[in-house]
């Protein structure tokens, strides 16, 4: 198994790697120390599992962990907060260490990662305050309220602000879980913020066009159109 290690605090990395160089089937591919970091050596490295800090500075491992492009590594978080403290971030990752690691702790969930093979991207049911996208060897930070709407491109999904549109590799019925009720279907490969909407006209045969802050325009098919409605509504 190739691990990324990422963690501001390098004592923290040079444990958890001499912990892990114990196992004869875990390979330390590398090591990141922010956020922004661990998004790029995500992509050139693929790794098969991140052991992901959850509290760093500037940007969260929640918000590393709902940017992971797809198929994503498998998540185990590393954290200092005691055992009735993680679940306040509501997390649904593989699993998660805290620190100081142990090596106990450590090898029972190394192995039931081998005995789990497939296991699902994680799952953040707090909705994140930024996205990372890692677009054309750069990082784009993109502050969650910045978004305009979000349009489906193949395996992609173009993150649209008023000043860019980067390309995230991710799913749009994925991303739209991970964003929260903040954010609303309108087309088959298109949704929008609810904060952003300022106004929904009718177009013939129950299509409508959604205006947004800014001049933007989306198209809105009938079929997503009452759920829009109701939405905007229950925002009001």
């Amino acid at each position: 198994m190739r691990v990324l290690i990422v963690d501001d605090e390098l004592p923290a990395r040079q444990r958890l790697s001499r912990l892990l160089s114990r196992f004869a089937d875990i390979q330390v591919v590398g090591e990141a120390i922010d956020g922004e970091e661990a998004l790029l050596q995500i992509s050139e490295l693929q790794p098969d599992v991140v052991f992901l800090d959850v509290q760093m500075p500037g940007i969260s491992g929640l918000d590393v962990a709902v940017s992971l492009p797809e198929p994503a590594p498998v998540v185990i978080f590393v954290t200092a907060f005691e055992h009735y403290a993680v679940g306040a971030f509501d997390v649904a990752a593989f699993d998660y260490l805290l620190k100081p690691v142990e090596p106990e702790r450590l090898a029972r969930c190394l192995q039931r990662l081998r005995e789990q093979r497939t296991p699902g991207r994680p799952v953040v049911d707090v909705p994140p305050s930024q996205l990372l996208i890692a677009d054309r060897g750069r990082t784009h930070v993109v502050p969650v309220a910045d978004i305009l709407w979000l349009e489906a491109a193949d395996n992609y999904v173009v993150v649209h602000t008023a000043e860019s549109a980067p390309l995230m590799r991710r799913s749009l019925a994925s991303l739209l879980v991970d964003l929260g009720r903040g954010f609303v279907r309108v087309h088959r490969s298109a949704a929008v913020a609810l904060a952003q909407v300022q106004q929904l006209q009718p177009r013939g045969k129950g299509d409508g066009l959604v205006l947004l802050r800014g001049g933007t325009s989306v198209a809105c098919s009938r079929q997503y159109r009452a759920e829009l409605v109701q939405r905007l509504s229950q925002s009001l």
